[in-house]
């Protein structure tokens, strides 16, 4: 491994750990420039700051643009926070099949959050037709009994 890439990781690494530790601005500090070179994990937790206005000002745009990028390129957190963005329309337009797609694009990756998501939907008929059987059977896949 390259001294550079010694370099990269152990800022990947200072910068996960500024942000689980709530250390938004650090964690900015550290992450930006590895977003920008198109590291995943730096864009999906990048996108998230820039979200919720952690250690920055909010940004919507960078916040879509990261978790976009991100959820493209197969990371299922960026896919599941990609569909929160259209289910819930923030930081672009509402767009609830646009969040059913992510969310399964995440569920088909074993993220459960985005399954339970997918089975409420079904559910409650948000974004999709209303579908009992389905809402189970998510349910069932994502760990849950009969509800």
């Amino acid at each position: 491994m390259s001294e550079d890439q010694t370099g990269l990781d152990m800022d990947l690494a200072s910068g996960i750990a500024a942000f689980e530790s709530k250390q938004f601005s650090r964690a900015a500090g550290l992450l930006s420039a590895l977003a920008e070179r198109g590291d995943l994990e730096a864009k999906y937790r990048m996108a998230i700051m820039a979200q919720n206005g952690l250690g920055m000002l909010p940004n919507p745009l960078l916040a879509y643009s990261y978790m976009k990028a991100a959820a493209e390129a197969g990371l299922s957190l960026a896919q599941h926070g990609l569909a929160f963005m259209y289910m819930e329309g923030e930081c672009t337009d509402k767009n609830p099949q646009k969040a059913i797609k992510w969310f399964q694009k995440a569920a088909e990756q074993g993220l459960v959050g985005s399954l339970t998501t997918l089975a409420m939907m079904y559910e409650q008929g948000h974004g999709v037709e209303k579908n009992p059987e389905e809402a189970s059977r998510l349910y069932r896949l994502a760990g849950f009994d009969e509800r």
